[in-house]
């Protein structure tokens, strides 16, 4: 029960474009585990699945781990994807201004993590400031308009579910970025097998290859991940300034959501600022991320 409660919080998190399920796995304390058990999957799963048999293969390979986590994630996208995106087109600035304390509540807690001894390291602190850089970047991009080839759904499948697994990257707004989130939801709502199944398997692929060599550099280099990582949380915040104005219209999705070139501003100049609603739900962002982290260890002690 536990683990599905977390996976619907990654999966509220992933459908918001700007937030990541990587952040709200990480500060649930099962971050490591999760990129262990996918890195951990591949040829010899299979090879022990005939061998072996399921229910040792099952055990072997943690997956009532990641069945619990799917399963809570695929209930939160069922269940929230249409109060949130309700709530993207009828309150952003309440709502971004959420997931903004949420992600700033969480840089702190990563950085904690780290050992003491080398928060303050040359190396750890010029991995934080190159993975601030990247995100405050990568999310300053306007998206683009792409095809919907095979190739194309293929490798956004890949680059999007990297995303996702990483802290402070949403694997969504990745997909907005490169231009494939009309594509992927078109071939979903219009039940394209082809197309779904490039996707999925591009998303595979880059989900195995990336956790193991992710999961590598947590074994070899954990502080300088942490740094790069907590990096990426500062440099999403960007994104998830509540007020924006904007600019001009890029496109339209399939779905009919009209997707503008927006440019952060000051409260002050925004025409529907509510400034202290504001502060309130950035507030209970952090009460959100305190109580989710201060869960996580009390589950990892036992």
């Amino acid at each position: 029960m536990g683990l599905g409660l977390r996976g619907m919080a990654m999966g509220a998190a992933d459908l918001v474009p700007g937030v990541s399920g990587g952040t709200v796995a990480f500060i649930a304390g099962i971050y490591e585990e999760l990129l262990t058990t996918i890195g951990n999957l591949g040829v010899g799963t299979l090879r022990s699945l005939f061998r072996e048999g399921p229910v040792a293969t099952w055990r072997q390979y943690n997956l009532g781990f990641l069945a619990a986590l799917v399963a809570g994630i695929g209930t939160s996208v069922f269940l929230l994807a249409g109060v949130l995106h309700h709530l993207l087109a009828a309150q952003p600035v309440l709502l971004w201004a959420f997931f903004f304390g949420l992600v700033a509540a969480s840089v702190p807690i990563m950085i904690g993590s780290m050992e003491p001894a080398s928060r303050k390291s040359p190396g750890a602190m010029g991995m934080l400031v190159l993975g601030a850089g990247m995100a405050w970047w990568l999310t300053g991009l306007p998206p683009l308009v792409q095809g919907d080839a095979l190739w194309f759904l293929f490798v956004s499948g890949a680059v999007a579910i990297c995303a996702m697994i990483l802290p402070g990257i949403s694997g969504s707004f990745i997909l907005v970025l490169l231009g494939a989130y009309s594509a992927v939801v078109g071939a979903l709502k219009g039940l394209d097998v082809v197309r779904i199944a490039a996707f999925a398997s591009g998303a595979v692929v880059g989900l195995l290859g990336f956790s193991k060599g992710l999961g590598w550099v947590f074994r070899r280099h954990r502080s300088w991940a942490l740094s790069l990582l907590s990096g990426f949380l500062i440099g999403s915040l960007r994104k998830l300034w509540p007020w924006k104005e904007n600019v001009s219209l890029l496109f339209t999705h399939s779905d009919g959501r009209p997707e503008y070139l927006q440019v952060n501003v000051s409260p002050l100049d925004h025409p529907d600022a509510r400034l202290w609603a504001a502060v309130l739900c950035a507030a209970m962002g952090v009460a959100a991320v305190t109580l989710l982290s201060r869960l996580g260890q009390r589950a990892a002690n036992g």
